[in-house]
């Protein structure tokens, strides 16, 4: 994903530069950094839309429900068990849900981009 110069995704732990979380304002840059997502926040939690369609919304201070469709959802679960998860009340619905404590940062980034994707093939 193409960010703003100077913008940063990930924190370092201790100056060692190993990836270690993400938080809601990394996810709010890298959202917002797509063309024609905007963020919301009904609720007090975060929503990120591309006209109107959900491509993210924050879950709680460590979850993020992101839109995924059924194939791309299957293998970033075999690729990254440990990021994503699908509860029960998901299984019927192209979502996926990311943990940003200890997720891959760089997947993260990829499924906010392919969630935006998707949602731009519908115009």
């Amino acid at each position: 994903m193409v960010r703003p110069p100077g913008a940063r995704a990930v924190r370092d732990q201790r100056g060692s530069g190993k990836p270690v979380s993400v938080d809601i304002d990394d996810v709010a840059h890298a959202a917002e950094a797509l063309a024609g997502v905007r963020r919301t926040a009904p609720k007090g939690l975060a929503e990120w839309r591309y006209h109107g369609r959900l491509v993210a919304r924050q879950l709680d201070n460590v979850h993020l429900v992101i839109r995924a469709d059924f194939d791309y959802r299957d293998s970033i679960l075999r690729q990254f068990p440990g990021t994503f998860s699908v509860p029960a009340q998901y299984i019927k619905h192209m979502m996926v849900v990311a943990d940003l404590a200890s997720g891959d940062v760089g997947a993260i980034e990829d499924a906010l981009e392919a969630a935006w994707q998707l949602q731009r093939s519908a115009d």
